[in-house]
């Protein structure tokens, strides 16, 4: 058996491209590497097949992209990531991991209960917790906090320019009374 493994049950988290940017070549592949379910915006399928990847779905309005065999082309007036996300959660995904040029939660934060979202940018990685969430980090990393309301940490230092570095190895927990609280950490 080879080492590369076919997960196709949803186990892994679908990704979709929506601006693909300048996104790193190496994180890419990291996020492929189980085979995930692959959707592309029209506007970056031929950028994307250019990289030799197989596409699953394309969403769009151009009707006349020629599309790899296999590829199934979902008619849609725009490739929003709402109209994308919903129709992951009707396919039962669990999860998605989304590459996009911003890492905003504006227009998805009411899908969260739904599907776990993760947004990637060139520079970042972003996602939503749930009340009690810790994580193991070593020193020095850094989280970047979108405060909405009032929370509690252990094992952060606020810096003067708003990030939150980690200052001992070990786990970092949060506490915080809304549904959810959106974390960025950065991808180099």
């Amino acid at each position: 058996m080879s080492s590369h493994h076919i997960v196709r049950e949803k186990q892994e988290p679908a990704l979709y491209i929506h601006q693909l940017g300048n996104f790193d070549e190496e994180f890419l592949g990291q996020l492929l590497e189980w085979s995930p379910t692959l959707i592309v915006a029209a506007s970056e399928y031929e950028k994307v097949i250019s990289l030799g990847l197989k596409v699953d779905v394309v969403f769009g309005n151009d009707e006349n992209i020629s599309t790899q065999e296999n590829t199934k082309f979902i008619y849609s007036q725009t490739a929003s990531l709402p109209t994308v996300v919903k129709y992951l959660i009707s396919e039962k995904y669990p999860a998605v991991n989304i590459i996009s040029q911003e890492n905003k939660f504006d227009d998805l934060a009411s899908f969260l209960q739904d599907i776990n979202i993760v947004l990637f940018t060139d520079t970042d990685k972003s996602y939503a917790v749930k009340k009690d969430f810790s994580v193991w980090k070593q020193a020095g990393s850094i989280f970047k906090i979108d405060i909405v309301s009032y929370f509690e940490t252990d094992n952060l230092k606020q810096e003067e320019n708003g990030d939150f570095v980690v200052i001992k190895d070990g786990f970092v927990s949060f506490d915080f009374i809304t549904e959810y609280l959106f974390l960025s950490e950065p991808l180099h």
